[in-house]
């Protein structure tokens, strides 16, 4: 249906609808307003916008259609490359040639679904490259180390300096361990005083103790005496009667 139809369509319903004459003008502005609601075709302006615009979509379209079998492509291969390192048992590592980041990150994916041991390393992006390590031979902290800093890894080298490293932390402990050590004399101080108090001073000084005659008024005698009181004072009594006898004896 053309626009002259849908005009004259509508002009007919508008004039069952409000039964006024065509030529009214009341109808004329009816009329108007509707002709200037109606979409106007598009212009060639507006044709060769729609085509650029669907000429991109389509060529967005193939890239990303090129990027997921190009992805695809790489993840089969680097399968097939990470499978024949896998099954040959003389290869312990295995360093692949610097890439992207994508195609780093489907390698680390590979490599970590195959059971392997995957690091990158590089200081910038162009020269970022993955190494692959097979899980009974996985690098050592120094290794890695060795691998960050742009270094090839000898394993010689690597002992001698870890030996190297034992043989300074047993020096120092040896060291520490010795100022722990009470510190001794070096000289006696009997020597180096003898000057003064003489090297006999001290057997001079000793002497053997003896027991005093006498504690008080009591003989030392009597206090070794082993006799039992009553005959000792037996004994005095009869002294004493003897005494007395030879004073009497005297005085008659």
């Amino acid at each position: 249906m053309t626009s002259l139809q849908r005009l004259d369509h509508i002009t007919h319903n508008a004039k069952r609808a409000s039964g006024e004459k065509l030529d009214s003008p009341k109808m004329a502005d009816l009329l108007g307003s509707i002709l200037s609601s109606m979409e106007k075709p598009p212009t060639v302006h507006d044709q060769e916008s729609r085509r650029k615009a669907r000429e991109q979509a389509a060529r967005l379209k193939k890239i990303e259609e090129d990027e997921k079998r190009k992805k695809a492509e790489f993840r089969k291969k680097m399968e097939k490359t990470v499978s024949d390192f896998i099954q040959d048992s003389n290869l312990q590592k295995r360093r692949y040639e610097p890439m992207g980041k994508i195609e780093r990150s489907i390698l680390h994916d590979v490599a970590e679904v195959a059971g392997l041991a995957s690091f990158s390393f590089g200081e910038d992006e162009e020269s970022r490259y993955v190494m692959l390590f097979k899980k009974e031979f996985a690098p050592s902290d120094e290794e890695l180390e060795a691998y960050r800093k742009g270094e090839e890894w000898d394993p010689r080298k690597a002992e001698e300096r870890r030996r190297r490293k034992e043989r300074a932390a047993l020096e120092m402990e040896e060291a520490s361990r010795s100022q722990k050590r009470p510190a001794s004399p070096n000289s006696n101080y009997r020597d180096k005083y003898s000057h003064l108090i003489g090297t006999s001073a001290a057997k001079d000084a000793a002497h053997t103790l003896q027991a005093n005659q006498s504690y008080g008024c009591v003989p030392v005698a009597n206090k070794r005496d082993t006799r039992s009181i009553e005959e000792a004072m037996n004994e005095i009594r009869a002294k004493k009667r003897q005494k007395k006898g030879a004073g009497s004896g005297s005085s008659v």
